[in-house]
C-alpha cells in the first residue's frame, strides 16, 4: 500500500468542509467546544461504525467476487477526480441559522449513517487502500480505528477553530480548494501504480 496517497486521500477527504465538520463548527461557534463536544464524540463513533462496515464489506466482496477489485479501483478513482472537481469548484459556506439544533451524541452518531461523504469515503478508502492488501481482522480493525481517529480529528478541529477556521477558509478559499483537489488527483491516480 502506498501510505502518501492514502494519506494524502484521508487528510483532504476528512479535513475539507462536509456535515459533519460544518455542524461541529456551527454547533461550537453557538454553544462553545464543551457543550459541542458529545456531537463530536457520536460523530466519531459513528465514523467508526462507517469504517467497519465498510471493511467487512469490502472484504466479502473481494473474497466472493474476486473480479470486483479492478472495478472497484476504477470506481474509487472516478469518485476522488469528482470529488477533486467538487471542490475546486464549491465555495465555503458559512454557519446556517435555519439548521436544526442537534447537538446530541446520538444525532452525531445517526448523522454517519445518512452522511453521503462519509458513507463513499468509506467504501472508496477501504476498497481503494486497503483490502487490496490487508484481510485480518486485527488490520481491518486498526485502520477502521485510525480512519475513524482521523475524522475524528477533524471534526474536532473545525470545533475548536471555529470563527477562525471559518475566516481562513473564506479569504483563501480558492487556494486552499485547489491544492485539495490536487491531492485527490494524486491520490486517485496513484490507485493505478
Amino acid at each position: 500500500m502506498s501510505f502518501i496517497p492514502f494519506l494524502s486521500y484521508v487528510i483532504v477527504t476528512t479535513f475539507t468542509p462536509g456535515p459533519n465538520n460544518i455542524m461541529a463548527m456551527s454547533n461550537a461557534s453557538r454553544m462553545g467546544l464543551r457543550k459541542s463536544m458529545p456531537f463530536i464524540l457520536g460523530v466519531g463513533a459513528g465514523f467508526l461504525a462507517i469504517m467497519l462496515l465498510s471493511s467487512y464489506f469490502n472484504l466479502v466482496l473481494y473474497h466472493f467476487i474476486p473480479r470486483v477489485k479492478v472495478g472497484m479501483n476504477i470506481l474509487g478513482c472516478l469518485y476522488m477526480l469528482y470529488l477533486a472537481v467538487k471542490i475546486v469548484r464549491s465555495s465555503f459556506q458559512q454557519r446556517d441559522d435555519s439548521a436544526p439544533n442537534n447537538n446530541s451524541f446520538f444525532s452525531g452518531l445517526l448523522l454517519q449513517f445518512i452522511n453521503p461523504k462519509v458513507i463513499l469515503y468509506g467504501i472508496t478508502v477501504i476498497s481503494t487502500f486497503i483490502t487490496p492488501y490487508h484481510y485480518s481482522n486485527f488490520k481491518l480493525i486498526g485502520f477502521a480505528a485510525f480512519l475513524a481517529f482521523v475524522g475524528f480529528l477533524a471534526t474536532f478541529s473545525w470545533a475548536l477553530f471555529g470563527s477562525l477556521f471559518q475566516s481562513f477558509l473564506l479569504k483563501y478559499q480558492k487556494a486552499f480548494n485547489i491544492v485539495m483537489a490536487l491531492l485527490l488527483v494524486y491520490s486517485a491516480l496513484s490507485v493505478f501504480r
